[in-house]
């Protein structure tokens, strides 16, 4: 009989700190890209995770500090910036056109855009991109325009990124107007590569 309470009643989660933290950074992904910054609590965070919202303010601080280990979580778009420059505009052409888009990349998105309707939370999306994207673009960039030619970069990237979820992962047309549309799209980046 014992024993079929105990299946019944497993008890309190048990202490892993590793998991615990990775269990509501996970959650706290998943509610910051569905909902606004603003209608997100952390004591619905701790719901989801099934521990106290203390447990939450001791492993990452405040709300904002939250959110921001969230956003850091998706990626800082570094990826873009690996191989040849000569190569960017088809290689990233054909990733925004055929590649699937990872999870945590969408989930980023999702974050960013959820967080439009917030003046702080929008503030924190533009810092952390500055510091974490926009420059280091810029400095692989480099030359007097490159503040221009990254977020110009970023604009056509993230524009056709949306565009392509927004039809549930592809662009609803024809397999040879995608390869038209990577072709056309391919020198349009590597022209802001160029300078």
């Amino acid at each position: 009989m014992w024993s079929v309470i105990t299946l019944l009643c497993p008890g309190p989660r048990p202490r892993n700190a590793a998991a615990t933290r990775t269990a509501i950074l996970d959650a706290a992904r998943e509610r910051f890209a569905a909902e606004s910054y603003d209608d997100v609590g952390m004591r619905d965070i701790a719901r989801d995770v099934g521990v106290d919202a203390a447990l939450i303010s001791r492993y990452f601080g405040s709300k904002d500090d939250l959110f921001l280990a969230a956003l850091d979580s998706c990626g800082d778009g570094s990826a873009l910036m690996q191989g040849e420059k000569g190569e960017f505009g088809r290689r990233v052409a054909h990733e925004i056109v055929f590649e699937p888009k990872k999870a945590e990349k969408l989930k980023g998105m999702s974050i960013m855009l959820r967080s439009i309707g917030s003046a702080k939370a929008s503030e924190m999306v533009q810092n952390t991109c500055t510091q974490r994207f926009f420059g280091p673009l810029e400095e692989w960039l480099s030359g007097p325009d490159a503040t221009v030619r990254a977020r110009l970069l970023a604009g056509f990237i993230m524009g056709m990124s949306v565009s392509r979820e927004l039809g549930g992962g592809s662009f609803n047309i024809e397999p040879a107007q995608c390869e038209e549309m990577r072709d056309r799209l391919a020198p349009i980046l590597q022209s802001l590569i160029d300078g």
